[in-house]
């Protein structure tokens, strides 16, 4: 039950952002707009009053329960993220918008240290609410595959971190402009 309440909750997700962004852009009511886009939180604190009812009944808990931890720890901290990454591609693209803005050098760095920062805090919180979930069934259950969970929220942190590394160790360059250069494995022909 839990893993279909998470599918449920990710297409609802996506059509609650898909009818936010065609009631602003193409029925040209923001304020019903805003108000479809704001109910994108009630499907994460739905999945955890249900995650937190399963295992009140008993259910041993699994890799389902640590997925939907996660689920709502991504939603906690990247979910406001995405749906303006989102807005801006659909503006553009759609309704006249400005195209987004590709980032270089430094700006890009920045940038990935502040994307590092929301997959960090998501994986905390899905940290927490594992160490909850570990806490509510108390020593005697069965808490590996949530322990599990918390172990690859860990990667997950040091993942982000190498990629924020990178690109502040290695700057993401800007394309060449002018087409008239010649490409450096070309320039000794």
């Amino acid at each position: 039950m839990i893993v279909t309440l998470i599918i449920v909750c990710e297409v609802g997700f996506w059509v609650l952002l898909a009818a936010g962004l065609a009631l602003r852009y193409w029925a040209k009511k923001p304020r019903a707009s805003v108000a479809v886009l704001l109910c994108e939180p009630l499907l994460e604190v739905v999945l955890f009053v249900v995650t937190a009812i399963d295992l009140k009944n008993g259910a041993e808990p699994d890799w389902k329960h640590g997925l939907a931890a996660v689920y709502i720890g991504y939603s906690i901290a990247l979910g406001h993220y995405t749906v303006k990454w989102v807005d801006v591609r659909v503006a553009h693209r759609f309704a006249g918008g400005p195209p987004p803005v590709k980032l270089y050098g430094a700006a890009h760095a920045v940038n990935e240290w502040k994307i590092a920062a929301r997959w960090v805090l998501a994986a905390l919180i899905a940290m927490g609410l594992l160490q909850g979930a570990i806490w509510y069934v108390g020593p005697d259950g069965a808490t590996d595959s949530l322990q599990q969970w918390q172990q690859r929220m860990l990667f997950l942190i040091a993942i982000n971190v190498i990629i924020a590394l990178s690109y502040t160790v290695f700057p993401k360059k800007a394309p060449a402009t002018g087409g008239s250069e010649r490409p450096k494995f070309l320039s000794k022909l």
